[in-house]
């Protein structure tokens, strides 16, 4: 059974860095932002943004900001007890991993869920981070019985990604997308798929939409500018897409504020 020890969130600290030891726990670091370097049994590994890297309990390691630059990164500590089974691999066989995850931000609401309920005192916190913890194991473990990508496809949808990361706001054409990369409409959208989980054009309505609550929530545009400011021009639409993707109307999502959980949008 899975016990945490604790779960710590690092925000650009300057001159982070961790002695190097023979550690007693285990280790899940997820990156946010910038790059962290670490030695992991004599071998240098740079672990960088949507990075999840695992580093098993026994392994001789230090860590330290990877040129001197600050990164944010949540790192969970944990023990098992050695003579059960989890049923995760990579947990039971107890080896170094660092991988991407193709439902990063999931990954990263889990990770803040769990650095809130850690340092809270609310009811049932033991039973609640339990639950959580055990979710995003079987989320990477998930994740890692996908069969493994030849570089080459990874490197197409990463092309076809940055771009809707950069153009999300214009109206986004799949024959273009597959210009980026040098071939098929069709062949362009089942690549994405195969590498993100869904479509260019879902990929684009979940960065739209995403855009939107924070917008909502954090400026004066009304819904109708926000609507036209995503690429929205037609309000009534941008209205079904943010419901159909958060479940709420805009107007519900502003009452309902902070206290409403967009990680749906990824997963």
């Amino acid at each position: 059974m899975i016990q945490l020890m604790s779960v710590n969130f690092d925000d650009d600290i300057p001159n982070w860095r961790t002695q190097l030891e023979t550690i007693d726990y285990n280790v899940l670091v997820v990156v946010r932002e910038g790059k962290v370097r670490y030695e992991i049994n004599g071998e240098e590994i740079i672990a960088e943004k949507e990075d999840v890297l695992f580093i098993p309990r026994s392994t001789r390691r230090s860590g330290g900001n990877w040129n001197g630059v600050p990164h944010q990164k949540y790192t969970i500590l944990f023990t098992m007890d050695p003579h059960e089974s989890t049923g995760i691999p990579f947990l039971d066989e107890g080896r170094c991993l660092k991988f991407n995850l193709a439902h990063i931000q999931y990954a990263y609401r889990s990770c803040e869920r769990l650095f809130e309920e850690m340092r809270g005192g609310k009811s049932y916190r033991a039973m609640i981070c339990q639950g959580i913890m055990q979710e995003l194991m079987g989320m990477l473990a998930r994740e890692l019985e996908k069969t493994e990508l030849p570089p080459s496809k990874r490197n197409y949808a990463d092309t076809i990604k940055s771009y809707l990361l950069e153009h999300y706001r214009e109206p986004i054409e799949i024959d273009k997308l597959a210009k980026l990369i040098h071939r098929s409409p069709n062949y362009a959208t089942a690549l994405f798929k195969e590498v993100y989980g869904h479509s260019p054009i879902r990929y684009m309505h979940q960065l739209r939409v995403l855009e939107a609550c924070s917008l909502l929530l954090h400026s004066d545009m009304t819904i109708a500018h926000i609507a036209h400011y995503l690429g929205y021009y037609d309000t009534s639409y941008f209205y079904r897409m943010f419901k159909k993707y958060t479940g709420l109307s805009p107007s519900d999502y502003v009452q309902q504020g902070d206290r409403s959980d967009v990680s749906k949008l990824f997963t």
